[in-house]
């Protein structure tokens, strides 16, 4: 195992900031796609945010969904929602709608589920969530995120200088943004179980950046005459290594929590899984990039008091 590694622990010398006008249009198009998958699809919200029932039921063989559509027919509810899950199709997680219903009534509609299908099922699991109880989690997990990504600014903004801090607010958002545009597209739940997602992808991506950010702080220290296009390029070559391990041991948690950790997972283990991959990119093409429009060393020897120590 190794061996296949053993090339990223060698000194390499690639010229990064050679691609930062096709990273541009990438990054560009990336966030257009996303905003606009937004704006005109929305998310598949999950029960968390909507209100609802959500049910996952397992049967002795195989689900014949219009069956089932047909005998849940008789619940009155809104809108019901199947999906097979697994591979076998003996299990099924059903979703409805129950707009303007009292928990109670929900319970009801619960009962009535059951009722109707007898005992061919195992109920393996039963959520109810209020419409209102929804909309304020909704509201809730907005006001976290965003004062997670200004509390995440301000201590970059203390632990650098403000040019490293708006590089980081803007690869974050760019990395927030993409991502949430994916979860849109693909129809992936959006829940709570996901904003942590989005919320753990942040700390991955700003912890990325920091390491980032602190070697080239470095070696500006220390190569006082090299060029400052050459002084990046070198500063995330020399943590090439670093980022890639740690990106790939990442990479294959998350994969394997997307592959076998089953739907209520899928969500969650894709964010991460796609928060690896962009958090890593925007560390080089657009936080890397952005301070390389100042100049650095200037910066540097304006900020005369620094509280926090170098990251090692």
């Amino acid at each position: 195992m190794m061996k296949i590694f053993k090339w990223v622990t060698k000194d390499t010398n690639i010229d990064f900031l050679k691609a930062t006008k096709m990273t541009y249009v990438v990054s560009s198009l990336l966030l257009i796609f996303a905003i606009a998958s937004i704006a005109i699809k929305g998310f598949n919200y999950g029960i968390d945010f909507s209100g609802g029932i959500l049910m996952e039921l397992k049967a002795q063989d195989k689900i014949d969904l219009e069956a089932l559509r047909k005998q849940l027919g008789e619940v009155a509810l809104d809108e019901i929602n199947l999906q097979t899950i697994g591979e076998t199709g003996d299990e099924v997680v059903l979703r409805a709608q129950a707009k303007d219903m009292t928990e109670k009534e929900q319970m009801a509609a619960v009962n009535e589920i059951k009722k109707v299908l007898g005992n061919e099922y195992e109920y393996r699991r039963t959520e109810l969530v209020g419409p209102q109880v929804g909309g304020e989690l909704k509201k809730d997990g907005l006001i976290a995120s965003i004062i997670a990504v200004l509390a995440i600014s301000a201590y970059i903004w203390f632990r650098f200088e403000w040019q490293f801090a708006l590089g980081a607010m803007i690869a974050l958002v760019h990395d927030i943004l993409i991502t949430a545009g994916l979860l849109s597209f693909f129809g992936l739940d959006f829940s709570l179980t996901t904003v942590a997602a989005i919320l753990t992808l942040a700390g991955y991506s700003v912890n990325d950046k920091v390491v980032t950010f602190d070697r080239i702080r470095e070696n500006l220290r220390k190569f006082k005459k090299m060029p400052q296009y050459e002084l990046i390029n070198k500063s995330i070559n020399d943590i090439l290594s670093r980022t890639i391990l740690t990106g790939l041991t990442t990479m294959f948690a998350s994969l394997a929590l997307f592959i076998w950790g089953g739907d209520t997972l899928r969500s969650f283990s894709f964010t991460i899984l796609w928060g690896v991959v962009v958090g890593t990119y925007s560390s080089v093409y657009v936080a890397a990039v952005f301070l390389n429009m100042f100049d650095l060393r200037k910066a540097q020897e304006e900020k005369v008091i620094n509280p926090f120590g170098n990251v090692e």
